[in-house]
């Protein structure tokens, strides 16, 4: 589990990663947070260097995976996705995605290094 706060409009929000993310997700969007991702971080590679806008579609994701995240670090965030973006002004999604893309690279690269060294019971 990773955790990080992250100024949004100018106020410290918590974020948190963990291996519970996905699943929480796959709850309140039914949809796969790994592809999502993946989509999310191509199109910020590709829009940043072309100086594009998102589309609709991934801004969508970026609010979604943003407020899954606030929503496990702190218990206290509205239960609905746009109650939560209410409490902020217009934001740059330019400077809270890549540190939400960061946290969550932390987290998976985490997970993954946990896995391997974890040695397997032995067999009687």
């Amino acid at each position: 589990m990773i955790e990080r706060t992250i100024e949004v409009c100018g106020r410290p929000v918590a974020f948190k990663a963990s291996a519970a993310i996905p699943r929480i997700y796959r709850a309140k969007f039914k949809r796969d947070i790994f592809k999502d991702f993946s989509k999310l971080e191509r199109s910020f590679k590709e829009n940043a260097a072309e100086g594009e806008a998102f589309a609709v579609e991934d801004l969508e994701i970026f609010e979604n995976v943003a407020y899954i995240m606030a929503y496990h670090a702190d218990p206290s965030v509205p239960a609905t996705i746009e109650a939560w973006l209410d409490e902020f002004d217009m934001f740059s999604i330019y400077e809270v995605l890549p540190q939400i893309l960061e946290l969550w690279g932390t987290n998976m690269a985490t997970d993954v290094s946990a896995k391997k060294n974890t040695t397997p019971a032995p067999v009687k």
